[in-house]
């Protein structure tokens, strides 16, 4: 375990905040979550003197570690559960695997138990995925469907990531190239722009059960139902991974996802990068630094913003910027239907899709009424009212018992709808009443459950807002819709002069990937050479 991991990224101050006022940075990066660090990183390796200002006591942004649970040996990541598209490139280049990042791949993949007492699991092994296709009586034609779907799929993450470029590298090609890239094909053209995730489905598919088993990818973390426009490029953002050779898969990370920030927070410091806790930033002042809430000027050539769009926008303040960036940064879109739920649990549910079986806990698990009943949840999220309709389940200590005291587990879900202001009453008066729909969607797959939870944590947007500083409480830094992806999301570069962004709203997407914190690095240092 690297130095940083072992304090859970409670590093505090490094030297007085007079003492880090007195040099002259070469940049200053505002944000230690996971980008903010990777940029810290590229930068310092490239001979940078490098600060990085968080404002909160530990780092790592919603990728990070902490315990909020009255027994305290439960070590939790809020927001972040498990990991898919963190890129190899950045883990190769930054020797993250060298500095004690382990990780453990979820088989299944994916697990849908049915009220009926049936399930459907994609596996790791094709042929069991296959067979359980078999098990369900699911006819010929649906079987052929589905692996076609999913490899449709996999065909646009082919031809976008391991084609003549990979476009998530560096700036975004235009819809012109990438439109070339597919080979002019009209069916994955639709995929990345226009086609909702039940259209595709419906393409595809015609048993129920398949569909309400894999609506889901197409809607987590979005302002929108499986029938919305652009909700299959959702799913396609998460299948772009190349997880540990095995291409679009997600798995746990050992120890927790707090893990990857903290490794590469080591990494960043042995390039030389200084990182530096509890120190909020005020104001960007581009040509000068940065100034603290303190009023404290630290002085540096360029500045890095890993904060989301809106807090950049308030840090920026004044500053001289064209109308059109000022007005595309007031217009972006953070809407956020998550609500999260984290739970210590006595001991592991049992499903009633998997009598006697412990597999399950290996899984990442859905827990949904169907494509309808989430479009109706979403529906009711936008008129004001909580609807916890869907639900993805993460038990990290399926695989990795260390988060938790023996023989005791937890139990993180990403959770869907629950909007930013309810109608009727406020989140606080609302809570338990959240907490119920987890507790009874759950409770209807293993009904068991409510004698296995011990403790839990519920997040509303608001909640994830305060706590981790992101506007609107968009884990993914504004809405990944197809307007907001590819040219629609920010670019590393602002036309503010000395000031880059690198945080989740830039390309290529949100979610634990680094990769933007890398491009916002080159694009700094390419920028440098081009006036050396």
């Amino acid at each position: 375990m690297n130095p940083v991991a072992e304090k859970l990224g409670e590093l505090g101050l490094p030297a007085p905040l007079s003492e880090l006022a007195g040099k002259d940075w070469d940049t200053v990066v505002v944000g230690a979550g996971h980008n903010g660090l990777t940029a810290a990183a590229y930068l310092a390796g490239a001979g940078q003197s490098v600060l990085v200002l968080e404002r909160r006591e530990r780092l790592g942004g919603a990728c990070t570690l902490e315990r909020p649970f009255s027994d305290d040996r439960y070590v939790v990541s809020p927001c972040a559960y498990v990991v898919g598209l963190l890129d190899e490139l950045v883990m190769r280049e930054l020797r993250l695997r060298e500095r004690g990042l382990r990780f453990f791949v979820a088989d299944p993949n994916l697990w849908v138990p049915f009220e009926d007492g049936s399930s459907f699991g994609q596996w790791l092994d094709d042929e069991k995925t296959q067979a359980d296709l078999e098990r369900m009586g699911v006819s010929r034609k649906d079987i052929d469907g589905y692996w076609a779907y999913e490899h449709l799929f996999d065909e646009v993450r082919r031809k976008l990531r391991t084609g003549p470029r990979d476009t998530w590298v560096g700036e975004t090609p235009t819809r012109p190239e990438i439109e070339e890239l597919l080979g002019h094909d009209q069916r994955m053209i639709d995929l990345c722009f226009t086609a909702s995730i039940a259209e595709v489905l419906d393409d595809y598919l015609e048993d129920q059960r398949l569909k309400d088993a894999l609506f889901g990818q197409g809607v987590i973390g979005t302002w929108g139902g499986p029938h919305e426009p652009g909700t299959a490029s959702i799913k396609l953002m998460h299948y772009q991974g190349d997880f540990e050779g095995q291409g679009p898969v997600w798995g746990y990370v050992e120890g927790g996802m707090g893990m990857v920030s903290f490794a590469i927070a080591d990494a960043a410091q042995e390039a030389g990068a200084t990182l530096a806790c509890g120190v909020p930033v005020g104001r960007i002042v581009p040509g000068e630094g940065v100034e603290t809430e303190d009023g404290t000027l630290i002085r540096a050539a360029n500045v890095v913003c890993n904060a989301d769009p809106k807090v950049a926008l308030r840090l920026l303040g004044d500053a001289e910027m064209p109308a059109d960036f000022r007005a595309r940064l007031e217009a972006w879109k953070v809407r956020s239907p998550v609500v999260k739920f984290n739970a210590s649990l006595s001991k592991l549910p049992t499903w009633t899709a998997a009598p006697g079986e412990s597999w399950p806990a290996q899984a990442t698990i859905d827990v949904t009424g169907g494509v309808d009943a989430a479009q109706k949840a979403f529906e009711e999220c936008a008129a004001g009212e909580p609807a916890v309709g869907f639900g993805e389940i993460y038990i990290q200590t399926g695989y990795d018992p260390s988060p938790a005291p023996p023989d005791r587990h937890l139990m993180s879900v990403f959770g869907q709808y629950a909007p930013y202001d309810i109608a009727d009453g406020d989140w606080d008066s609302r809570r338990g009443d959240v907490e119920k729909q987890f507790v009874d969607l759950i409770s209807r797959y293993a009904p068991d459950f409510g004698d296995c939870l011990e403790e839990c944590e519920v997040l509303g947007p608001p909640d994830i807002e305060k706590r981790i500083g992101l506007t609107g409480g968009n884990i993914f830094q504004g809405e990944v819709t197809p307007d907001q992806m590819w040219e629609g999301r920010l670019p590393s570069r602002t036309p503010v002069p000395g000031v880059y962004l690198c945080g989740a709203a830039t390309h290529p997407a949100g979610s634990v990937i680094a990769l933007n914190g890398r491009n916002a690095a080159k694009a700094l240092l390419t920028d440098l050479a081009a006036v050396a």
